[in-house]
């Protein structure tokens, strides 16, 4: 009889916490990039640094939340702060093309209305994810490229920098190395052996990309990307983050969705598109459908990992790399960042 009344106990002690689990409803997720990230290599200094910068960012959206803002204020304000630190490979540490340049993508997504805007290529704009929500609020398009993206930045009276404000030192370093490592690699490639596509091993092994999905007070969702590209990129190359359905997307109805990770692999798959579609055709969750659609980049031999959050405040943030920086807070401020497996 006692043995019984113990199990029961433990029953409904397990019960409750599973509920409470269940209850527990976030109103933000954000990453700061997935890839190689080991804790072997890391310094206490510089994970603390991390960890304070996505506590930060998480903070500025938050309080955007609580004061009745918009989810779309809420993750401008954490991109914000992501972009303004060199950590990231976004806006201030953004990471170098072939030719030496920094070349800056971006998207943001309303779940409300599926109103979007996207910038690709931007050189002077200080924070592209303002770039991208001019875009979507101040014209009838939807993505602008390059100088032209600059220009309407400018004449939106966004803050236009030198394009010297987004030199980094680490960065840079990144780009040498990177470069040392193509010609080798060209060496290593002549003779009999076959050449690769050209561009398919311009491999960026420490992904930098931001995001962040938010739920505000109305119940409604928006979901943000940032992202410097690829280091060494040639020829005008372009992600994912800045393409709507593959990189960033966000529909009241199933969730908001922000991708980082090898952009080629997220672009063919239609990731974050895939992800909301699974959700209202088959009815999945946003853990299962987010599982499902990172998988498909893995087994056609990409990787990286994205974040999700749905309408009930339910979050996923699943990866395939050894680590990815990502954080979240619940309704009731509760913060939790991660960075390893």
């Amino acid at each position: 009889m006692k043995s019984f009344k113990l199990f029961a106990i433990l029953f409904f002690s397990l019960l409750t916490l599973n509920i409470s689990a269940q209850q527990k409803k976030y109103v933000m997720v954000i990453h700061g990039g997935a890839g190689t990230i080991l804790k072997k290599n890391m310094t206490p200094e510089k994970e603390a640094a991390y960890i304070a910068v996505l506590t930060q960012a998480l903070k500025a959206g938050y309080a955007q939340i609580q004061s009745g803002k918009s989810s779309l204020d809420a993750v401008e304000a954490t991109i914000h702060v992501l972009e303004n630190d060199p950590h990231f490979n976004a806006g201030k540490g953004a990471v170098f093309t072939h030719d030496g340049k920094n070349e800056l993508d971006a998207a943001i997504m309303d779940g409300k209305t599926l109103m979007a805007g996207s910038v690709a290529g931007v050189t002077t704009v200080k924070n592209p994810i303002s770039a991208a929500r001019a875009v979507m609020e101040k014209s009838e398009h939807v993505m602008m490229v390059g100088a032209g993206a600059d220009l309407f930045a400018k004449d939106a009276g966004l803050e236009i920098v030198d394009p010297k404000y987004f030199w980094t030192k680490e960065r840079w370093d990144g780009l040498q190395q990177a470069i040392k490592e193509d010609s080798t690699k060209a060496v290593l490639d002549h003779g009999n052996k076959k050449s690769e596509l050209l561009g398919s091993k311009n491999h960026d092994y420490k992904f930098g990309t931001v995001g962040c999905v938010a739920l505000d007070k109305a119940g409604n969702l928006a979901a943000g990307t940032s992202t410097g590209g690829m280091t060494n990129k040639k020829y005008g190359r372009v992600g994912d983050a800045p393409i709507i359905g593959s990189g960033t997307y966000c529909n009241n109805e199933t969730a908001g969705v922000s991708c980082t990770g090898w952009g080629e692999f997220y672009i063919r798959n239609v990731v974050a598109k895939t992800i909301s579609d699974l959700m209202e055709y088959k009815g999945l969750s946003v853990t299962e459908a987010s599982k499902i659609a990172l998988d498909k980049v893995g087994k056609m031999g990409g990787d990286g990992g994205l974040i999700a959050l749905d309408k009930k405040g339910n979050i996923a943030m699943p990866f395939n790399t050894e680590g990815m920086y990502r954080g979240a807070i619940t309704a009731d401020g509760k913060i939790e960042v991660s960075i390893y497996k």
